[in-house]
């Protein structure tokens, strides 16, 4: 009888620590999408208050920008270190993301959103 209560309780915290890491990893998924949409306004204000540029031959051709694309826009037309960090440290969040790694990702996050305060 001790055997099957043991086996219950190792069956029940092995749920709880897949549990507990399945929301932890949610807890990184949903920070990213939100840090990503503070990121995105950012280069949005930015943009909104300065010069316009030069439309370039990929948007003749109907290529949409990457993130990563508009960054290099507004640096040319910018002061926009911050957002070119922000944007960085959220590559490095999702990488961090992909391989488990709450704690790095939760630093690339903190990265992030400090590059982007006022």
């Amino acid at each position: 009888m001790q055997n099957h209560h043991l086996i219950e309780f190792i069956f029940a915290a092995s749920f709880a620590a897949v549990l507990a890491g399945a929301a932890q990893a949610y807890s990184c998924a949903a920070k990213i999408d939100k840090v990503q949409a503070q990121v995105d306004a950012r280069i949005d204000a930015i943009a909104g208050r300065g010069p316009e540029g030069v439309e370039t031959r990929a948007a003749r051709l109907h290529h949409q920008p990457t993130p990563a694309s508009i960054a290099a826009a507004e640096r040319r037309l910018h002061d926009s270190e911050g957002t070119t960090r922000a944007l960085a440290a959220l590559v490095r969040a999702r990488k961090a993301y992909a391989a488990g790694q709450e704690s790095a990702c939760e630093q690339a996050l903190a990265a992030a959103g400090a590059a982007i305060a006022h």
